[in-house]
């Protein structure tokens, strides 16, 4: 593997290796001849560069590709086949117009920014969301992720920043809902850094998070004696030396699920009951819209970074039927509930929210009355945590199938994230087999999207 590869090619000297990154390579040891003060204090400086604006991000996924020509950047003037039944509504931003499919949305436009150059080249959804979760694309094929040893998978953003950020309280900072949201893991980071799934559907009647509680069965007593017993266990199993290998993987989960079950703090967080009715209504009963709440909560609590997976996206039959009846409406509601209630109260400027998919939809529609897969072009919603407010970025040409201004990768993309959340972009870690990866590779900051 050749520096350009590892470390990108983005401001290089003559030799590959740019500026920034040279500063957060000792690691590595290729600066050999650099004293450790100096190069710790040369890292210290790079780090520090620029201070955080967000504090925690909200991440929702709209797995299987939204339709952007439909939603968010339609082309009324385009022939029939292409530019599909619906048209577009003016905003409250003077000039901005979205789909009338996002009416509420409409409203509130003022408070979030709209990408409409975002592009890549991957138009598989396995992979493809690795590539947009992670900002590597993978080395699978589609739909094998779940073979593939851990130490051969990038880190997700989830866990970057957990790892990065650590806990703001006593709620993970890694969560994710209602549903894994698949390349999104830990990878090479190790399970410390694995998200704490809820896997259960918040806008169901009986949504519980389970193993939040001792069970009623057990005494507090019983409990602390067990909790004794673990202890000596380890202690034993451990041969009054460090934990290494799978019982240290174990550990750490048990330790995660004791702060837990012990903190009424972490318990009262994943407490919808707690909220009014009318606040859900606002948010609206479905798994996006429950899923959001849910989100504003944990962030409140101080979890770093929730990731909501909202599947059904993928239209290739009767797309207009789907986006119009069943996907746009609950996610309409739910967006434009999270920014207003997260501006209301104070957090929105610390709040970073990402609303997008793997991919977008094909500009012409199929026999089928769908559209296919496409990520040359797609558009990104981004709101709070530095972003600009009620602007639009970038075009997309004639038919929304290309960018006619300059195009924004994934590592861009990310590259901005992290920026706004104070994480080093060009850190590098080194993989179990001893590759050093930095956390972004390649790509520029967006700096149109920021305030």
């Amino acid at each position: 593997m050749t520096l350009n590869k590892i470390f990108g090619a983005d401001h290089r000297f003559c030799d590959g290796i740019s500026r920034r990154r040279m500063l957060n390579v000792g690691s590595t040891r290729l600066l050999g001849g650099l004293s450790l003060p100096w190069l710790l204090q040369l890292q210290t400086q790079a780090a520090s560069v620029q201070p955080a604006k967000a504090k925690a991000c909200i991440f929702l996924m709209l797995e299987g590709g939204p339709s952007h020509i439909d939603m968010w950047d339609l082309k009324p003037d385009a022939p029939s086949e292409i530019r599909g039944p619906f048209s577009p509504i003016s905003t409250v931003v003077p000039g901005t117009q979205i789909s009338q499919l996002m009416p509420l949305c409409a409203k509130v436009a003022d408070k979030y920014t709209i990408l409409r150059s975002h592009s890549h080249a991957d138009n598989a959804h396995q992979t493809g969301r690795h590539w947009v979760l992670t900002g590597y694309p993978p080395s699978f094929a589609d739909g094998q992720a779940k073979g593939v040893p851990f130490n051969e998978l990038y880190p997700s953003i989830g866990s970057i920043i957990s790892r990065e950020l650590g806990p703001g309280g006593d709620v993970p900072p890694y969560v994710e809902l209602p549903n894994p949201l698949g390349p999104g893991g830990p990878g090479f980071y190790g399970p410390k850094y694995a998200p704490f799934t809820i896997n259960n559907d918040p806008s169901q009647p009986d949504f519980k998070v389970q193993d939040l509680e001792v069970p009623a069965s057990i005494s507090s007593d019983r409990f602390a004696r067990r909790q004794q017993l673990l202890a000596k266990a380890e202690q034993l199993g451990a041969g009054n030396s460090p934990t290494t290998g799978p019982a240290q993987k174990l550990t750490s989960f048990y330790e995660q699920a004791m702060d837990l079950v012990t903190s009424p703090q972490a318990r009262a967080a994943f407490d919808l009951k707690a909220e009014s009715p009318a606040m859900r209504e606002r948010y609206g009963y479905s798994s996006i819209g429950q899923s959001a709440l849910l989100a504003r909560r944990l962030v409140e609590a101080g979890t770093r970074f929730i990731g909501i997976d909202h599947g059904s996206w993928d239209t290739h039959f009767d797309n207009f039927t789907s986006h119009e009846k069943a996907l746009c409406p609950p996610t309409d509601r739910a967006f434009s509930a999270l920014v207003s209630d997260l501006d209301e109260r104070g957090m929105l400027d610390e709040t970073l929210v990402v609303m997008m998919g793997e991919m977008g939809r094909t500009p012409r529609v199929n026999n089928d009355a769908g559209r296919d897969h496409w990520s040359q072009c797609q558009t990104v919603i981004m709101a709070g945590g530095g972003i600009k407010r009620g602007a639009v970025i970038g075009a997309s040409d004639a038919t929304a199938s290309f960018p006619t201004t300059h195009p924004y990768g994934i590592q861009d993309l990310l590259r901005t994230i992290f920026h706004l959340m104070g994480v080093n972009s060009d850190k590098v870690y080194t993989t179990p087999l001893g590759r050093p990866v930095p956390v972004v590779s390649g790509g520029h900051r967006i700096d149109e999207l920021l305030s």
